[in-house]
């Protein structure tokens, strides 16, 4: 089982496990459409997000392929949780993950989520051992695209109409990063 000793810290923020007191800062941006609208799911009511924090902290580490690491991004300045962070274990064979990010609006374009996913980029890489790290998003959402390009991954695919999801095509972007070019 790999669990990172939490927190995990940066320069202005704890990565710690959620818990049940996180609803109300987690509601406050999984229920705005600005979120959900590059996202799988529709704006959450609360109870969609309690259910959401529920799993959330039961995701506290990773034992085997298709597990995920969730961790709640505190900003201490803020004084309260501010969004999340992911890690997937894609591939255990081929040591691959998955790396993802939701913040609220009020705190994007600080830099946050780019600190929040270097640190589960670095746990992933340095305690974890994986080879390969992806992270992906809707290829009209340039600010997640510029977050992924900021951490150094690279635009490996753009699917162009690859799903239909809430009614619409959605078209992807997948980046990557290799272990080997995290340590360059």
């Amino acid at each position: 089982m790999h669990r990172p000793a939490v927190p995990l810290t940066t320069a202005r923020l704890l990565l710690r496990p959620f818990t049940a007191a996180d609803v109300d800062d987690v509601w406050a941006y999984q229920r705005l459409p600005e979120v959900a609208r590059f996202l799988l799911w529709e704006p959450r009511n609360r109870e969609q997000t309690r259910a959401a924090v529920r799993q959330m902290a039961t995701e506290t580490g990773l034992a085997r392929e298709g597990d995920c690491l969730s961790l709640a991004a505190v900003w201490p300045e803020a004084g309260h949780v501010v969004g999340q962070v992911e890690l997937v274990w894609r591939s255990e064979l081929s040591r691959q993950g998955e790396v993802g990010y939701v913040f609220h609006p009020g705190y994007q374009g600080k830099g946050l989520a780019t600190e929040a996913a270097r640190a589960v980029l670095r746990w992933g890489f340095e305690e974890v051992g994986l080879h390969r790290i992806v992270g992906r998003c809707h290829a009209r959402n340039t600010a997640s695209a510029a977050l992924l390009e900021r951490l150094g991954m690279r635009r490996e695919a753009h699917f162009v109409d690859s799903a239909l999801v809430k009614g619409a095509w959605r078209g992807e972007y997948v980046y990557a990063m290799l272990h080997r070019e995290w340590r360059g």
